[in-house]
């Protein structure tokens, strides 16, 4: 029931409800960011919602992985939160720009509409393989930022997203 409760069936990183709880408890001295998978409804439009849901789930591995004690939980959709408890803005921010740096580093291979139900015991060499790039922007602020409680903080971290949208994406803005 726990799993049901607080844990995002597709990623399996702690989804919204885990979030609100961490919320309840923290203290005067943290940080929150939003992040979002740049352009995700044209790739979904271009590739399927089932590639989609293979982006989103490369994206959460990456984001699962974040230094620094950070956090990631899933929001919603194409939005993910890390929570770095009892950290200010410029520690998170090298954190940050480093999970961004591995999102885009990340190659993720379409595969094939033709490809075998199973693994061939001696792969063809000539198949091609597309691989294309996933680029996530990132909005972060703590509570200097906003004077708060952890919603407050996530309001601008929000508004700090659409900042780093606005600079052309892929990019992580105060």
């Amino acid at each position: 029931t726990y799993r049901m409760a607080f844990l995002d069936e597709l990623t399996g990183l702690p989804g919204r409800r885990a979030l609100m709880s961490l919320f309840s408890v923290l203290g005067p001295r943290d940080v929150v960011a939003m992040c979002d998978i740049d352009h995700f409804k044209k790739f979904n439009d271009t590739y399927g919602h089932d590639v989609g849901d293979q982006v989103l789930k490369m994206v959460a591995g990456v984001l699962g992985d974040v230094s620094g004690g950070g956090r990631a939980y899933r929001y919603g959709g194409e939005e993910f939160t890390i929570v770095f408890p009892r950290r200010d803005t410029a520690y998170a921010m090298q954190h940050l720009e480093r999970v961004r740096q591995n999102v885009e580093a990340a190659s993720f291979a379409l595969r094939d509409k033709n490809r075998p139900k199973e693994k061939p015991k001696s792969p063809a060499s000539s198949q091609k393989q597309t691989t294309v790039t996933v680029a996530i922007s990132i909005g972060v602020a703590d509570k200097n930022k906003s004077q708060g409680n952890p919603m407050e903080i996530l309001k601008e971290a929000d508004k700090a997203l659409y900042r780093a949208k606005k600079a052309g994406r892929n990019c992580v803005s105060e």
